[in-house]
């Protein structure tokens, strides 16, 4: 399977380094998992799980392989037809995760897991959990400065994007331009729904009633898709209290990004637009 996506690396040499980076020092461990990726099975994908746990990393994060081989060169090697499906994508990140839940870890949101004594557990006990580009964090700050080819720098005013090109990035860098190539400036109804759905994947839950307040809004005004909301409450994922709050089920958390799709205007108008070609 390693041969395929051509990274090899061996079960042995991730203890190795492991081991070295903890007698160095190195206090708090991060893996990352991918699923989706060709040749694998439930199986490979469990076993791969059994050796992380022996290894006891502080956290994990589990996320889908993105195929993108117009853009990744790279990608063109791998036979796309051994990828698998949105289905056992699917299974094999909840069997993941159910592993990983038994082994003691805590998930955190939909994607990530750690240890319970680790920052970010202690933030999602505490209601403190954030979510940013990097995914789940317990940082406090509202500006995130994006370094490098491609990265997306986020302020309170809106986002900045550098070039995605690298040896454009590095002209840029060496000429003593600026690297940013594109930028959009938040509106009061994009924080309003930032902040709608980041609580939402934070606490798979919202205060509408709460968060309306906070910008002045009528919480009838925060879904933007009923019908996408009307059908999940029909299958039972998702339950609310009138239009004051939403509670993800548990057991849902993988439908959480359908879930904030309907609290998000610009998606809508996106679909709307491009629905006789979808």
């Amino acid at each position: 399977m390693q041969r395929a996506i051509n990274r090899v690396q061996t079960s042995e040499q991730t203890a190795t380094c492991v081991e070295r980076l903890r007698r160095a020092g190195v206090g708090r461990l991060n893996f990352n998992l991918i699923c989706g990726l060709p040749l694998k099975t439930m199986q490979s994908g469990l076993d791969t799980v059994a050796e992380c746990i022996e290894l006891r990393p502080d956290r994990l994060w589990v996320f889908g392989y993105v195929h993108m081989p117009s853009f990744k060169k790279h990608q063109r090697n791998i036979d796309e037809h051994a990828l698998l499906q949105t289905v056992e994508r699917h299974l094999e990140s909840e069997l993941i995760a159910e592993a990983l839940v038994d082994a003691g870890y805590v998930r955190i949101g939909f994607d990530h897991f750690a240890i319970p004594r680790d920052h970010l557990a202690a933030a999602k006990r505490e209601g403190r959990l954030r979510r940013n580009f990097q995914g789940y964090t317990d940082d406090t700050p509202e500006t995130l400065i994006g370094l490098g080819a491609s990265a997306i720098g986020r302020m309170p005013q809106g986002f900045a994007q550098n070039v995605v090109v690298t040896r454009d990035y590095l002209a840029r860098i060496g000429e003593g331009r600026r690297a940013t190539l594109k930028g959009y400036a938040s509106t009061g109804d994009d924080r309003f729904r930032a902040d709608l759905i980041e609580r939402l994947m934070c606490d798979m839950a919202i205060d509408l009633s709460k968060i309306a307040r906070s910008h002045g809004r009528d919480p009838k005004s925060a879904v933007v898709d009923r019908s996408r909301l009307n059908s999940l409450i029909a299958d039972g994922a998702v339950t609310m209290d009138g239009d004051e709050r939403l509670f993800v089920r548990k057991g849902a958390e993988f439908l959480v990004r359908t879930v904030a799709s309907a609290f998000d205007a610009h998606l809508a108008r996106s679909v709307a637009a491009h629905s006789p070609t979808v």
